[in-house]
């Protein structure tokens, strides 16, 4: 076996453990399906443990580990970062957004239980996860840290990204604008992940800018790919309704610049993003590995 080979094994091995411990401290912090009230336990447990890569979270936990963190340092910031995704997920498929009807790969929360409960189980995650950060977050970095996810989540993140995203749909493709809904809906979470790791390794600030560095090249390089899967890929693949893109007439990659020069971008991208990494030497031998895994997702 090829030393490729091993170290892409050693990554799937270290993906397969990062998710089973944040999946066992969510479960321990999250309250019980049959706590009252019932129905919003339930709907949250049901999205949060709904599958999905857990990429977030583990971008965390390696950030803080590729700048010699302890990693249960980092697992209530890791289990908050996924919370905020899967809030932005259930909110993503209601019917006044994209309104879809699967999500890794079975009913999304609106059609298992309803749009009330939804909304509600995605602002209790949201709620959830800054009251994990305040209890979780070293005293050193928690306020100010807890202030950037905060910007990195909203309106000059993430909701920014999406409100762009809702209004142009059916605009005519704008690779201005495709850039500016990306670098917001989905890197800037991204980016903030895996620095949000380094900073409660107490990295110094280079090593913080390596790190900020590449996770703003991986999320672009994820969104981007995520565009091209909506294009190449299968409903079963997915996990969620292929073509939905082209059919809502979504601002995209593929729509903006085509498919051969959206490989290309996703590609110098993920190159990029390993060279910022230098300054860490091997320890951040496996973040490395973690861009190659972004760049070849099928799902």
């Amino acid at each position: 076996m090829n030393s490729e080979l091993l170290k892409s094994e050693h990554l799937l091995a270290l993906l397969k453990e990062l998710s089973s411990q944040v999946d066992t401290e969510l479960d321990r912090v999250l309250p019980r399906a049959d706590e009252p009230p019932r129905p919003i336990h339930e709907a949250m447990r049901y999205s949060l443990f709904s599958g999905g890569k857990r990429l977030r979270p583990a971008l965390v936990l390696m950030g803080c580990e590729a700048c010699e963190g302890e990693r249960t340092a980092a697992l209530p910031a890791a289990c908050a970062f996924e919370m905020i995704h899967t809030y932005s997920l259930v909110h993503d498929d209601l019917p006044a957004m994209d309104n879809d009807d699967f999500r890794r790969g079975r009913s999304t929360c609106h059609k298992a239980f309803d749009e009330a409960i939804a909304i509600l189980a995605g602002d209790a995650l949201l709620t959830h996860a800054f009251e994990l950060l305040a209890k979780g977050l070293p005293a050193s970095c928690g306020a100010s840290l807890i202030a950037e996810i905060a910007s990195a989540a909203g309106t000059a993140g993430m909701i920014g990204g999406q409100v762009a995203d809702v209004t142009s749909e059916r605009l005519p493709s704008d690779a201005e604008l495709v850039e500016f809904i990306h670098r917001r809906k989905t890197a800037a979470l991204i980016r903030q992940a895996v620095r949000t790791g380094a900073i409660i390794a107490g990295a110094p600030p280079d090593r913080v800018g390596a790190i900020t560095e590449y996770g703003a090249k991986i999320g672009l390089a994820f969104q981007i790919v995520d565009d091209i899967l909506d294009v190449e890929g299968t409903t079963q693949q997915l996990g969620k309704t292929a073509g939905k893109d082209a059919a809502q007439g979504k601002q995209t990659w593929p729509a903006a610049f085509g498919l051969e020069a959206s490989h290309r971008k996703a590609a110098e991208l993920i190159a990029e993003a390993k060279h910022a990494l230098q300054p860490l030497g091997t320890s951040g031998e496996m973040l490395g590995l973690l861009a190659d895994y972004i760049a070849a997702r099928k799902s």
